[in-house]
């Protein structure tokens, strides 16, 4: 199985990548939804099989994708627990 996980935030797609094991496992950084959308059509014909995406898609991003993907493939995002919104919220202001 061929898997990426897409991360949001002051990225470019084209330079803010890695991948492990020949490319089985991928992450990804973009700028915004329509970059990922770009990404995840790509990955899609490349043959990536499951998509996970980080917290800041949210659940309205997330479905974003999904429709991208025509919901072939299985997309996942990241959340956390309500006990560490301060947490989130102190690391994520800088």
């Amino acid at each position: 199985m061929k898997f990426a996980y897409l991360i949001m935030g002051n990225f470019d797609d084209k330079t803010d990548k890695a991948e492990i094991h020949n490319g089985i496992a991928q992450i990804i950084g973009v700028a915004n939804i329509e970059e990922a959308i770009k990404v995840v059509q790509r990955l899609q014909n490349e043959g990536v099989n499951c998509i996970e995406l980080c917290g800041a898609f949210g659940e309205e991003g997330a479905r974003k994708i999904i429709e991208a993907t025509d919901n072939k493939l299985p997309i996942g995002y990241v959340v956390h627990l309500k006990e560490q919104n301060d947490v989130y919220k102190a690391a994520f202001s800088h």
